[in-house]
């Protein structure tokens, strides 16, 4: 007599274990694509962050030994210099220093400033005294670079020492920028 096989009973398409395996396998692959997300949007946020200066710090009366001269023009009326202790670049990225200007005439003026290469900005904190002390500035808010007449000194110290177009010079290395105002040494010596 002829045997018949019975045909095997069909396989749920699905077991419990493998329904199991697969929704985990999921939830897995959705926490590490919200994980991934997150961090890309953190990273790369297109929204700019408004922008936040750091609280200043007032530096030392500047002493002779410290300045260093800087070029402003062939027609210039006074000498202009930077005390050296002073630089320093801030989380803020703003190029802070001490300026000194002297007249041929004697006259002395003392400021210290803050400088943001990339708004082309500038900022007077406080003013010196011969006494040494510091007296904050009236006029404390940020105010566009002028590269203009025989005393160009925020034109001089932008374009020459500390900033190369927007961004702070020498990858923001003070020892270097100040390295570069001991020896004169302009970013583009053929410019004047």
């Amino acid at each position: 007599m002829p045997s018949f096989q019975q045909p095997e009973s069909p396989r749920p398409l699905f077991s419990v274990r493998g329904m199991r395996r697969a929704v985990l396998a999921c939830s897995l692959l959705a926490a590490c694509a919200g994980a991934l997300a997150q961090s890309f949007d953190e990273e790369f946020d297109d929204e700019e962050k408004p922008w936040q200066e750091i609280a200043v710090q007032l530096p030392p009366t500047p002493q002779e030994q410290n300045l260093a001269e800087f070029y402003l023009s062939p027609n210039a009326t006074m000498k202009a210099y930077v005390d050296t202790n002073s630089v320093s670049v801030g989380t803020d990225k703003v190029v802070r220093y001490t300026v000194v200007t002297k007249t041929e005439g004697g006259a002395v003026n003392v400021m210290y400033e803050g400088m943001r290469c990339e708004t082309w900005e500038k900022k007077t904190y406080a003013f010196g005294h011969p006494d040494g002390k510091w007296s904050r500035s009236r006029r404390d808010k940020w105010q566009p670079i002028r590269d203009i007449g025989v005393n160009r000194i925020d034109g001089a110290l932008f374009k020459d020492y500390f900033c190369e177009g927007k961004i702070i010079a020498d990858n923001e290395n003070v020892k270097s920028i100040v390295n570069r105002l001991k020896t004169q040494t302009r970013i583009d010596p053929v410019r004047r």
